[in-house]
């Protein structure tokens, strides 16, 4: 006989059911509104507009190396020939690992909580996995099968930031330019956040300014400023979010551990899912560091 967690008002309450056939792994539409849809909405890089892509095995993504050549052809003259290279991004391979995390809790605390466990477990599993995720996204090694993130991807372009000096953003945007980028995000730590914050103009206007028709939106040359301590102080990003392809597991498990922690009269939610993060064109992305002085 299987044991599930069943929610009535704010608490959690036992019910037994006869099926073996029953799992406890919660379905897909709990899933979601419990981890999948909060943790896009908390993460900063996934709220900030990657290609997302659903997929739990392993995903190649063609993409275009070189372009054919085009020439101006008179009338009744040859048209040339030219060939297109392609080559592609290969994510989430099968030995990705995942993220996992268990919280446990005891009966009685389900039963005597004031305010609803659940509430406070959704918030507590979002915080805790987007918090690793956004690292792993962002500054990932990729060492031990895990993500490599977005500063640490290969070929992405390079420059030098300069907190004091708002023409070294500049020129992490003419890197951008030089390569037909557009770019619309920058990753930036709270510490170069506050000390940018502070930069005037010759006319003593800040360099950074809030967009008023969003909440706590604000704009470094006109490109949105997204304010991240999962960055080191001293290290930005500035990406063209297009560029960025996210490969989410299309099957997260949250799962009630409903016996294994019986004997402390106590359960448990599991939660594990898959992510792996790729550049669809490196040049998408210019990372800028601080210039270490000798």
């Amino acid at each position: 006989m299987n044991t599930q967690l069943l929610r009535h008002g704010g608490e959690f309450s036992m019910t037994a059911t006869t099926s073996n056939v029953n799992n406890k792994a919660l379905l897909h539409e709990q899933v979601s509104s419990l981890l999948v849809q909060p943790l896009e909405a908390a993460s900063v890089v996934l709220s900030s507009g990657p290609r997302i892509f659903d997929s739990s095995e392993p995903l190649r993504i063609p993409r275009l190396k070189s372009g054919a050549t085009v020439g101006f052809v008179g009338e009744g003259e040859l048209i040339a020939d030219s060939d297109v290279a392609f080559d592609e991004v290969k994510l989430m391979p099968s030995d990705r690992k995942s993220i996992k995390t268990i919280t446990k809790y005891t009966n009685e605390l389900a039963r005597q909580s004031v305010i609803g466990l659940d509430a406070v477990l959704k918030a507590r599993l979002v915080a805790d996995v987007s918090n690793k995720l956004d690292t792993a996204l962002l500054t990932g090694d990729g060492k031990d099968k895990s993500i490599t993130g977005i500063i640490n991807q290969a070929d992405v372009q390079t420059g030098v930031l300069d907190v004091a000096d708002a023409d070294t953003l500049l020129d992490g945007i003419a890197l951008a330019q030089a390569k037909e980028v557009t770019p619309n995000r920058w990753f930036i730590s709270g510490a170069d956040f506050i000390a940018l914050r502070k930069l005037k103009d010759g006319n003593k206007r800040y360099l950074l300014e809030q967009d008023l028709t969003k909440d706590a939106t604000y704009r470094l040359h006109g490109i949105p400023v997204t304010v991240t301590n999962k960055l080191p102080e001293g290290k930005a990003a500035l990406v063209d979010m297009t560029q960025v392809a996210v490969v989410r597991d299309i099957a997260p498990s949250v799962t009630v551990l409903s016996e294994r922690y019986a004997e402390f009269d106590q359960q448990a939610i599991r939660v594990v899912t898959r992510y792996d993060l790729g550049l669809l064109h490196p040049e998408g992305v210019v990372v800028l560091s601080k210039k270490t002085t000798r």
